[in-house]
């Protein structure tokens, strides 16, 4: 690894770890990002250091995240493997995995507590309130960011482009 691709390696692993991904998971998807060719998984091991269990694991579970994909090479029978390279698409894909797993459940969890919260009668409606206003909030802005994601990418650049002018605009 250059040193450039070893500091962004390391980075990306640290920020993974913050982020609630595996150290090694990151540092994976990071050589991936940056490398400019499609890697089998001994060349990832061997310029992480790292167990080839851990390369295998990670692996799997970015190809989960759909942000890894399987490609072949000519003349070469292994699996190698590649990361989204467009930044816009990568981060769209990540976003879109963690509403999937993590915004989606939570609402389904809000609808739910919410129903039994007001059936619950005065005894629950505190905590029916709140909850309600929890839902709301996660209602509000995935409808918002649905909206977004189907902007096409030009349009969706000038809109965060405007974000001061617009906050002028709405004051």
């Amino acid at each position: 690894m250059t040193p450039v691709t070893e500091k962004f390696v390391l980075h990306w692993g640290e920020m993974g770890t913050r982020w609630g991904i595996n150290r090694t998971m990151a540092q994976v998807h990071a050589l991936l990002f940056i490398s400019a060719k499609p890697l089998h998984a001994e060349e990832i091991t061997e310029a992480l250091g790292v167990a080839r269990s851990n390369v295998s694991t990670s692996l799997r579970e970015l190809q989960g995240w759909g942000i890894v994909r399987i490609v072949h090479v000519m003349g070469d029978r292994r699996d190698h493997f590649e990361s989204i390279k467009d930044v816009w698409d990568l981060f769209q894909q990540v976003l879109e995995e963690r509403k999937r797993r993590e915004i989606d459940p939570t609402i389904l969890l809000l609808r739910d507590c919410v129903a039994e919260a007001s059936r619950a009668g005065a005894a629950e409606a505190h905590a029916r309130g709140k909850l309600a206003e929890l839902l709301d909030f996660f209602l509000t802005t995935t409808a918002w960011y649905e909206q977004i994601r189907g902007l096409p990418r030009s349009a969706l650049l000038k809109f965060i482009k405007l974000g001061d002018k617009l906050r002028r605009l709405l004051n």
